[in-house]
């Protein structure tokens, strides 16, 4: 199902000429073209479909720094001022709300895991600490599990996903950015070897810089140009109950759940054990560069073989500029929830907390997530295609970040002072 969006009326009509065009309206792209409209840049968004329509809307809001890697944090914490921020910065309520998360652990092995990443990032003095399961049971209280421990940040928070980008896009608007949707990037324009403009179903575009910022189908794109950008797709499934009266508003997740409160007063709630990992041609393409990977995490991916792969197959790797693309039939990735993972989710949280087994569920839905064999994205210019930049592979923690790698974006495109130092985005380390 498309969830319900807050509505951004968008332009029409493409303009001629444009400093940087922005492929992609969800809020890593959003974000920088907000960036680039306060500087009096002239930028365009082309979306394809409707802004924040995939991911960017589908998350679970979690804005964090707990549990990522340490050369990834410096980017969270630029994250979390401008989250902080933005209410004034776009004169638009985003719910962002600095609530804490916490990440339980049930036996001595989870335990020491929390530990180590506690120990890897001390230098940057975040404020997380491990709870007891004393402390759990007072902050989060009404369970019946007796958690060894708990990490917990209390500056992490939330965001409201169905709202958040639309917000910033209307500001971005309001600031001087064009966007336009339902129009597709079918390809780039060169000359002389470096980019010159961009090529949609509705006429070409001129300009001198290009953002793709495409999120799962930034792959694609980037491989019809000859560039080879290894991600790989998981999905996952998601629901939000009516309101309850919940045990707190700390975002929890425990090994095979997760909850946080929604702005309506209910829960936001997934099975954070287990995604679905429907296999395609890519995974045999690039499996080698996801062996780490699928060592540390294989009991968590549910690998099938099936419709995904056929439905794949049928999406061709090259085409003209100059005919009808698959973005044009494919206008929002909106896979179907899987609702046995939702039902275990909410099997799981509700032996450890009974208060959930008095909720209904409201609705329910599935996401596709860019999966780099780091999860870490790529934020950096392609030295093969001079103008294009990429900000993509997010590798499903690209909501919380996303006003700063936005932001980091338009830094590398307009060559101001990056917010913060690139290099661990850098995409020749794929």
């Amino acid at each position: 199902m498309i969830r319900t969006l807050e509505y951004v009326s968008t332009s029409d009509e493409i303009p001629k000429s444009a400093s940087v065009v922005i492929i992609g309206g969800g809020i890593v792209g959003i974000s920088a073209a907000l960036t680039l409209a306060e500087r009096n840049i002239k930028v365009v968004v082309l979306e394809k479909g409707f802004i924040a329509a995939e991911q960017s809307s589908r998350n679970l809001g979690w804005i964090r720094k707990t549990n990522r890697h340490a050369h990834d944090i410096p980017l969270s914490l630029a994250a979390d001022q401008l989250w902080a921020d933005m209410p004034r910065r776009i004169g638009r309520d985003v719910d962002y709300k600095q609530t804490g998360i916490m990440f339980l652990a049930e036996n001595d092995q989870q335990t020491a895991a929390q530990e180590a990443w506690l120990k890897s990032v001390e230098h940057l003095n975040l404020g997380s600490r491990l709870l007891s399961s004393k402390e759990i049971a007072s902050l989060v209280p009404g369970g019946v599990d007796k958690w060894k421990t708990g990490l917990f940040t209390a500056s992490d928070g939330r965001a409201e996903p169905t709202i958040a980008t639309s917000a910033m896009a209307k500001a971005a608007i309001d600031k001087g950015a064009i966007i336009v949707q339902h129009c597709a990037v079918r390809g780039l324009s060169r000359s002389g070897g470096r980019v010159s403009g961009v090529v949609t179903e509705k006429g070409e575009i001129a300009c001198e810089q290009v953002l793709l910022a495409g999120g799962a189908w930034s792959r694609r794109f980037l491989g019809n140009h000859g560039v080879s950008l290894p991600s790989l797709h998981l999905f996952c499934s998601v629901l939000r109950t009516k309101p309850i009266e919940g045990p707190t508003n700390i975002a929890v997740g425990g090994p095979d759940f997760s909850f946080r409160k929604h702005q309506d007063g209910g829960f936001i709630i997934m099975q954070r054990g287990a995604v679905d990992a429907p296999l395609t041609l890519d995974h045999f393409l690039l499996g080698t560069q996801y062996l780490k990977q699928l060592k540390e995490q294989r009991g968590a991916l549910r690998i099938s073989l099936g419709k995904r792969f056929i439905e794949d197959l049928k999406i061709p790797r090259r085409w003209s500029s100059q005919s009808p693309t698959f973005f044009e039939k494919i206008r929002v990735m909106d896979p179907l929830h899987n609702a046995a993972l939702n039902q275990e989710a909410l099997t799981n949280l509700r032996q450890a907390w009974p208060v959930f087994n008095k909720v209904d569920i409201a609705e329910e839905w599935a996401g596709m997530i860019d999966v780099t064999p780091d999860s870490i994205p790529v934020i950096d210019h392609i030295q093969a295609i001079p103008g294009l930049t990429v900000a993509t592979g997010f590798s499903g923690h690209g909501f919380g970040t996303g006003p700063a790698a936005g932001h980091l974006a338009a830094d590398l495109v307009s060559g101001y002072t990056p917010i913060v130092d690139p290099k661990p985005y850098q995409f020749s380390r794929l």
